[in-house]
């Protein structure tokens, strides 16, 4: 029996409070329109559990999470389970790696939350834990191991604050060595895994660069070794960085320039996971937010400043992005999340 592939292409826009659904072709990359859904506030960051069931949409104008089941062959959406307060403005949330607690950090409420999910899929109200951190909490995600947790902050606090959690409670306790103090100025933003190395690398809003860092797997703390730029030596406008997406292969790094306006390309030595820069790919005005598909083939970046997506293909040689198509998405669009389904 032959196992075929659909891809779904979810893009979160916070102005005009709504949910774009669109099919992918992983011919061409070409995005075709499934289905839109209306949303009671504005929407910002969207997660998924392991298993890609559900789609969970933090609300960031009403403080609240809403969730949806998947329809994996078509990607639409049904509303599941009770739309949640939190006790704070989302603006990153993200599942542990078994799917059994959301995990919320909040930038202008200066602190973490985790709320329990059900065997259901759906988000109980009560959270498990709600921590003070600082302000400015810009993302959280557990590691592989499931026992340590992440959280930047950008510039103000300018720390990455590392907490020990219960997977089993889903409590977070600060670590021995409870935070990393970057450079002054960097003000860590977003980070992602390697794939395959002990290794994290953070998008630094305000210093326009990204971090290397490795990861002690039995301590679960970070040390930094390696600080490229994002921009061209010659630019001299003003920029902040945003989002950063690993290619699946563990090849490629790719960082968003607002400002500059531009998706800053890496390649990444298989051996030890240093980052070699590959120059920029001009792009949509103020490019918040982008993705790149499942399949590693595409890579796709939303326009704050302009209400558009591009595509672009990945050369799968050299890592470097050819542009393709631009669709018209809406007023601010806050998040864009590719999915892969077998069927």
């Amino acid at each position: 029996m032959t196992t075929s592939q659909t891809y779904t292409l979810y893009v979160a826009v916070g102005g005009e409070n709504k949910l774009l659904i669109y099919q992918m072709s992983p011919e061409t990359g070409a995005l075709i329109p499934v289905d839109e859904v209306a949303l009671s506030a504005a929407p910002g960051p969207l997660a998924t559990d392991p298993e890609q069931r559900f789609l969970y949409v933090g609300l960031r104008s009403s403080h609240q999470c809403v969730v949806f089941k998947i329809d994996p062959t078509t990607g639409k959406l049904t509303p599941h389970g009770e739309t949640i307060p939190l006790d704070a403005d989302p603006c990153y949330i993200a599942t542990d790696r078994r799917g059994r607690f959301l995990l919320a950090a909040s930038y202008s409420g200066a602190c973490v939350m985790v709320h329990p999910i059900g065997a259901d899929g759906a988000l109980l109200a009560e959270p498990t834990r709600s921590l003070s951190t600082a302000e400015r909490a810009h993302c959280i995600q557990c590691d592989r191991s499931n026992r340590f947790v992440f959280v930047p902050h950008t510039a103000g606090p300018n720390l990455i604050f590392q907490f020990h959690f219960d997977s089993e409670s889903g409590r977070l306790t600060p670590n021995a060595q409870p935070t990393v103090a970057p450079p002054a100025g960097e003000g860590p933003r977003h980070f992602v895994f390697h794939p395959t190395l002990d290794i994290l690398y953070f998008s630094n809003e305000q210093g326009s660069s990204v971090t290397a860092y490795h990861l002690d797997t039995k301590t679960g703390t970070l040390a930094p070794f390696q600080t490229l730029p994002t921009l061209p030596n010659n630019f001299q406008g003003e920029n902040s960085c945003a989002q950063i997406h690993i290619h699946p292969s563990g090849g490629y790094l790719y960082v968003s320039n607002r400002g500059h306006d531009s998706i800053a390309c890496y390649r990444l030595a298989a051996e030890d996971g240093r980052m070699i820069s590959l120059g920029q790919q001009p792009t949509e005005p103020v490019p918040r937010v982008f993705e790149i598909d499942p399949t590693g083939c595409y890579l796709y970046a939303a326009g704050q400043g302009s209400g558009k997506m591009a595509s672009y293909r990945i050369d799968q040689q050299s890592g470097r992005l050819e542009p393709l198509e631009l669709y018209q998405v809406g007023k601010q669009p806050m998040w864009v999340m590719a999915l892969g389904f077998a069927s």
